[in-house]
């Protein structure tokens, strides 16, 4: 069985995330989406809440399975038997970091990366700007899945 990561902080999944998502579960056996866990940061979501809003969003494809991890990647591949790192590309500046870690990762493990550029419908797309823009009321409703936008809605309502 050939498995990929699809790794993030999904603080919230967006619409371009789910397109890589979608992507790399066609082209492999098992995509898991990792959350990463950075206890130095503090994100919108718990944990939790971003691991069941992935889980609800990624439900129809049979193939995707949400986990979460702390550490190196390399080392949670190596420990579920993942091959590949699958990652969404908007711009230059993504690719350049991006070529990096990928290049980290192969020597540091063997794992691949496949990096794949986004739907251009997407490229604009970020949690930070998605989380930024519906704070002051801008409407991100096509930006998210149904489901996320319900929830962002819900927790920005909850906010000081």
């Amino acid at each position: 069985m050939r498995r990929a990561v699809c790794p993030g902080s999904y603080d919230p999944a967006t619409n371009g995330h789910l397109d890589i998502i979608e992507r790399a579960a066609a082209l492999f056996d098992e995509v898991v989406v990792a959350v990463l866990i950075n206890k130095k940061k503090q994100g919108l979501f718990t944990i939790d809440e971003r691991l069941d809003m992935l889980r609800e969003v990624t439900r129809d494809l049979p193939n995707v399975r949400v986990d979460s991890w702390h550490g190196l990647l390399v080392d949670y591949c190596r420990d579920h038997g993942i091959v590949a790192v699958a990652k969404g590309l908007r711009s230059v500046s993504d690719f350049d970091y991006e070529l990096q870690m990928a290049q980290m990762n192969r020597e540091l493990s063997g794992v691949e990366t496949l990096l794949m550029s986004n739907n251009p419908a997407y490229s604009f797309l970020s949690s930070s700007l998605v989380k930024e823009v519906a704070t002051y009321g801008g409407d991100v409703s096509e930006m998210v899945p149904p489901a996320v936008h319900e929830r962002l809605m819900a927790k920005l309502a909850q906010q000081p």
